[in-house]
């Protein structure tokens, strides 16, 4: 009993200690981890001393590592999980005693094998609070059983519950000059990152918040996202990304925070991420959200083909998509599409129509050339596996990369796919001409389908070039 106590005793203390708490996050699409900031502030308020570190940006060292009683690995993406893996793997050879927790929307959907091979615990969902009852849970147990936070022996469903938030912590995080910035008009603007709401309305199939979601999300304090943004710009951001999975889950909610920051800082301007549906349903308030300072809409096209939006429940039409453009065209805010060209669906003429669409309605310059690449990932726990339709192409469960494996029906596009990522790696090392680089792709695909070869690309004069992030939107 002595002796345990004593263990206890240190492990309290160890926890409690500058660094007895490490969170890291490995890649954020280049933009300061709020999934950093917002439980580092938890921790704080519960009186614990964490260290945090971004892998993209900075170096993890190794002394950080020795030091912590526990390790918490922010992984909200595929790539992220990739990275976060090999985090893992140095904590357990650096310091085995490290109990290790991965949290984000990846950790959950991939748990059974983080658990088995490379972790302790894993929450989904609304993480800050879980983890900090966690950490509170170790410094008197094992912490085996804590809402929300799922072990081997404890499989709990995810943590979606309305918290407390508190306000994020960025000063432990490295400068905002060292992330993403705005393109616009030949300059470069520093660019801050808030959220607005968590969780998503919406049940696309395809997507990752859906199966841990399910429908709900929660709209954040209007004062913590106020205030969030206004030390970002005090810290220097000129341009702020609403980085929810749909700001307009909540558009009152939403346009409301930014006419109160466009009042305070008229030239601070901003981007969301919505879905075309909301487009058009709240056409009436993108006029409202141009005047507050909106440059460009992120919204997940993801395809023109109507077998293939069907499939993955998307909610929107290829006429739909057209009318979407329209609202933003009139109200001076530029679509920059994301796209998810590569499916179990997709046929080659299915290929080819989206780049006529993308060459008709003048978006080469719209859309990062990455986004013609994406092949569909089937993490464990997707939507898409409870439909009876998807045993057809379905493939084993691959767990060490994060997803179920597919073959296309058509043997070219996987062809074409790989040919796609190589030119688009190429382009975004060498930072090529978007025009030739899509007339690469182009190309490509008309090789694939034994077409003749179509002329170059030409640039158009009807739709200037829009402002962008440096960091492509993918994940």
């Amino acid at each position: 009993m002595v002796i345990e106590q004593q263990q206890r005793s240190t492990t309290q203390a160890h926890l409690r200690a500058p660094g007895g708490i490490l969170l890291v996050a490995c890649y954020e699409l280049g933009h300061q981890p709020l999934s950093l900031a917002s439980p580092l502030a938890y921790l704080e308020r519960a009186g614990f001393h964490p260290r945090a570190v971004d892998t993209a940006v900075d170096e993890l060292d190794d002394v950080l590592i020795e030091s912590a009683a526990l390790v918490a690995i922010s992984v909200p993406m595929h790539t992220a999980l990739r990275l976060g893996i090999g985090i893992a793997e140095r904590v357990r050879r650096l310091n085995p005693e490290a109990r290790v927790c991965f949290y984000g929307l990846y950790a959950w959907l991939n748990a059974e094998y983080l658990l088995r091979e490379h972790g302790d615990f894993v929450i989904g969902g609304e993480y800050e609070r879980a983890l900090m009852e966690l950490a509170a849970a170790l410094e008197t147990s094992d912490g085996t059983v804590v809402p929300g936070v799922r072990t081997a022996a404890n499989p709990v469903p995810p943590a979606i519950e309305r918290i407390d938030f508190a306000q994020p912590r960025r000063d432990e995080l490295p400068e905002l000059e060292r992330y993403a910035r705005l393109l616009i008009d030949g300059r470069e603007v520093t660019a801050g990152y808030v959220e607005a709401t968590r969780g998503c309305h919406h049940t696309c199939l395809h997507c990752p918040v859906v199966p841990i979601y399910q429908g709900r999300f929660f709209a954040i304090p209007r004062g913590v996202v106020l205030d969030d943004m206004r030390r970002q710009i005090v810290a220097g951001a000129g341009h702020i990304s609403f980085g929810d999975p749909d700001a307009l889950n909540g558009p009152t909610h939403l346009l409301r925070i930014t006419q109160a920051m466009h009042a305070e800082h008229p030239e601070v301007t901003f981007d969301i991420t919505t879905r075309i549906e909301h487009i058009i349903q709240h056409r009436e308030i993108i006029p409202a959200l141009a005047e507050s300072g909106c440059l460009f809409v992120i919204s997940a096209v993801e395809s023109v083909s109507e077998d293939v939006l069907r499939n993955i429940d998307k909610g929107h039409t290829k006429e739909d998509v057209v009318e979407a453009l329209e609202i933003l065209d009139a109200a001076g805010i530029a679509m920059r599409p994301s796209l998810l060209p590569f499916t179990p669906w997709t046929t080659l003429d299915g290929y080819i129509e989206l780049l006529a669409f993308i060459e008709e309605h003048e978006l080469i310059e719209q859309i990062d050339p990455v986004h013609l690449s994406i092949r569909l990932l089937v993490p464990p726990g997707s939507a898409l596996l409870d439909r009876p339709k998807t045993a057809s192409w379905l493939g084993p469960l691959d767990e060490e990369n994060f997803t179920y494996t597919w073959s296309a029906p058509d043997p070219r596009l996987d062809q074409l796919q790989l040919w796609v990522a190589s030119i688009a790696e190429r382009a975004a090392q060498q930072g090529g001409c978007p025009f030739e680089t899509f007339s690469a792709i182009k190309r490509a695909a008309y090789h694939v389908a034994e077409l003749p070869v179509p002329p170059p690309v030409l640039q158009k004069t009807g739709r200037r070039r829009s402002p962008r992030l440096t960091e492509s939107w993918f994940c």
